[in-house]
């Protein structure tokens, strides 16, 4: 609440009559220079404690320079004095406010609104001003968000295939190089694109919240219907907000996953998140993830998945760190499963008015627990991707999103060596 607010509370103390020291505290607070107000006034505190022209400028001064517990104490002098004063009650509603006792800023604010020396378009504002706590206080308003986005782009390897024309498997080297054709071969194709998100809060309680959220995508390539892509993923959870406003969350997603029009693989899994608010809206946040992979034709491929992140996040960058292992649940299919370390970060850079540069990149790196059979040894991989693109506002809610993308993936078995480049443009629409 601003101290202008405050000072048009009518009836307050008789400020303009104070001794000098209080009247020069009262210039420099008018001025904007609450510090030194308050640096001026502190060393007297305790002889003139009891004062409540000398309380009241303190507190003023101590709350505007950010020391909350001795502007509290000062202004409660006040009001121990003078108990139907509303411009130190107002005061002193806005301090807790600031330190985070809604409740009791609330419970003020309203003493001051029902006094009937407050002036009505005063009163008015102090009642939006407790109707917004009261919001708060029940937890916050429902909250529902939402996208839709069409892309058309060209991908140079939609079957990240190796670029080799043929390999020699060990196992039947007497045979020679087997070619490569068909899908096992790079396989180059434009495409279009759709995705569309939907998710909601709602408040349980002043510190808890239900969310949820539906995501489904839709890729289709214009030559070749062998690798058109779709998924769909529902995601509903449970977060909890401590005292000092960190955040405990705890969540259940499902997802289907198809190609070529036909179920390839479902998953299903956990996500426990632990996020700590630091120091000038950036944040820090663990993770712990665990999910089932069920595939429909392969089940020697089914395994579970265990993975922990740490991410770091401000208003325009983010870097993480992780690892984990996938493990496959049939026996005979060792060579399947792998443990994982990788590292990502990304930015969103604004240039100019309406126009921000997306970069991000990634690396993984993934050692497989068993021999390939047909390669008599072990596989690791490593995996590079990165991205580049501009959001372009138009207004509305509506952007222009052109990016390329690169990935590299470094095998030391030739089968699965590949990179791949994509260039696309697409409209977003966000609400």
């Amino acid at each position: 609440m601003a101290v202008a607010l405050v000072c048009a509370i009518a009836a307050g103390p008789a400020l303009a009559q104070s001794d000098p020291l209080v009247q020069s505290a009262i210039a420099l607070q008018a001025q904007g220079k609450s510090g030194e107000a308050y640096k001026l006034l502190a060393p007297q505190a305790d002889a003139r404690a009891g004062d409540p022209d000398f309380d009241y400028i303190l507190g003023l001064s101590a709350a505007d320079s950010g020391h909350y517990a001795e502007a509290i104490v000062a202004l409660q002098r006040v009001l121990a004095v003078q108990p139907n004063n509303a411009q130190a009650r107002a005061e002193i509603a806005r301090v807790y406010a600031l330190t985070g006792d809604i409740d009791t800023a609330r419970a003020e604010f309203d003493t001051v609104n029902n006094d009937p020396t407050v002036p009505d378009p005063v009163r008015q504002r102090l009642s939006r001003l407790v109707g917004d706590y009261d919001k708060r206080i029940r937890g916050g308003d429902d909250d529902v968000t939402g996208f839709a986005d069409a892309e058309v782009g060209y991908d140079s390897n939609i079957n990240s295939a190796t670029g080799l024309s043929s390999i020699t498997l060990p196992v039947f080297a007497f045979l020679g190089p087997a070619t490569l054709t068909g899908p096992a071969s790079r396989m180059r194709d434009g495409y279009y694109q759709f995705q569309a998100g939907l998710s909601g809060s709602t408040a349980a309680s002043r510190q808890d919240r239900f969310y949820a959220s539906l995501l489904g995508s839709w890729r289709d390539n214009f030559e070749s219907d062998l690798f058109d892509q779709a998924g769909a993923t529902a995601t509903a959870g449970v977060s909890h907000r401590f005292a000092n406003t960190d955040v405990v969350s705890l969540s259940g997603q499902a997802q289907r996953f198809w190609i070529d029009r036909n179920g390839y693989r479902t998953s299903v899994g956990a996500i426990a998140q632990y996020t700590t608010a630091l120091s000038q809206g950036s944040a820090l946040s663990g993770q712990l993830q665990y999910f089932r992979f069920n595939y429909d034709n392969d089940p020697l491929r089914d395994a579970n998945r265990f993975a922990a992140t740490l991410t770091y996040a401000n208003r325009t960058t983010f870097v993480g760190l992780g690892g984990g292992v996938e493990n496959t649940a049939r026996k005979g299919a060792d060579n399947l499963g792998y443990w994982f370390a990788a590292a990502q970060a990304g930015t969103e850079y604004p240039v100019a008015g309406n126009v921000a540069i997306l970069a991000g990149g990634s690396v993984e790196h993934r050692d497989y627990e068993a021999i390939e059979p047909l390669f008599l040894k072990g596989r690791f991989d490593t995996q590079l991707d990165a991205t580049l693109g501009l959001r372009i506002a138009l207004g509305g809610g509506l952007s222009l999103r052109p990016r390329v993308t690169y990935t590299r993936n470094f095998s030391n078995i030739s089968l699965y060596d590949y990179s791949r480049v994509t260039g696309s443009a697409g409209i977003r629409f966000e609400f």
